[in-house]
């Protein structure tokens, strides 16, 4: 696909969304207590280094958000997009469960972890989508 077909201003935007997502999946409003305690970590841990882990978690979410937007494609609607992403999500949560199955990680966890992937990269497909 041609870059200059990309909506830069949607991949922007579709990375942003799956970085609010991820600040509401891992609050205490959602998953925040048993993510922390099914992932082994604390508060105090999760505080270290927490500027740094934001910066490279909004840098590999503006990767993925393009990656996907030339995986869509320039035909994409509101829709595909969606569909696109979710299915995407597919492939994410099931590597994602292979690997915690290896780590020896909770089911709990997976599913937490590859849940929110399923939500972000469906809302991430749906925002490229409809503003291709």
């Amino acid at each position: 696909m041609d870059p200059s077909q990309i909506n830069y201003l949607a991949v922007g935007a579709a990375a942003l969304s799956s970085f609010l997502i991820g600040g509401l999946w891992y609050s205490p409003i959602l998953f925040a207590n048993a993510w922390m305690r099914e992932a082994g970590l604390s508060e105090d841990e999760l505080r270290k280094g927490v500027g740094r882990t934001f910066a490279i978690s909004f840098l590999i979410s503006v990767v993925i958000a393009l990656n996907l937007a030339f995986f869509l494609g320039t035909e994409v609607t509101l829709v595909t997009g969606m569909t696109y992403g979710a299915l995407t999500s597919v492939w994410v949560g099931g590597s994602m469960a292979i690997t915690y199955a290896f780590e020896r990680r909770s089911l709990v966890l997976t599913l937490i972890d590859a849940g929110y992937h399923a939500v972000a990269y469906t809302v991430m497909g749906a925002i490229i989508g409809a503003w291709h």
